[in-house]
């Protein structure tokens, strides 16, 4: 059995390989699982915000969190992007409505840290909005 470095560095070499033009076709290795409750709340989504936000039906969001469904290949590797460049992923799907969402021409990013909590571009955490005089105001 090969060990884990000799795995990547058979894959490196067969990368080095596709785009030398030596070898045809490259295969991309999607994981076989992927926790979608865990990506949608990093990024701060309800479920119905996700599913417009990335193309994504509402019913299949609620199978995939549920257990009842599991994504197929081709949305594994879309939330596996998603996961790590939300922005880029935003950009590619509606660059126009991206940057004006964005308030400028040029892309912007979504920050997000390990606590989960979504900043600013400057690294401040966002808040809440709140309504005055509402249920529950002072």
């Amino acid at each position: 059995m090969k060990t884990q470095f000799e795995q990547m560095m058979n894959g490196l070499n067969d990368v080095e390989a596709f785009l030398a033009g030596k070898q045809e076709g490259f295969k991309a290795h999607v994981p076989h699982e992927v926790d979608v409750k865990a990506i949608r709340n990093r990024l701060g989504m309800t479920q119905a915000r996700f599913s417009d936000t990335f193309g994504f039906s509402l019913d299949a969001i609620k199978h995939w969190e549920g257990g009842r469904r599991t994504p197929e290949a081709p949305a594994r590797a879309l939330l596996i992007v998603i996961a790590r460049n939300p922005a880029a992923v935003l950009n590619a799907l509606d660059p126009a409505a991206f940057a004006a969402a964005a308030g400028s021409s040029k892309p912007t990013t979504v920050h997000v840290k390990a606590d989960g909590k979504r900043r600013n571009s400057r690294g401040v955490p966002r808040r809440k909005a709140h309504s005055a005089g509402g249920k529950g105001s002072r």
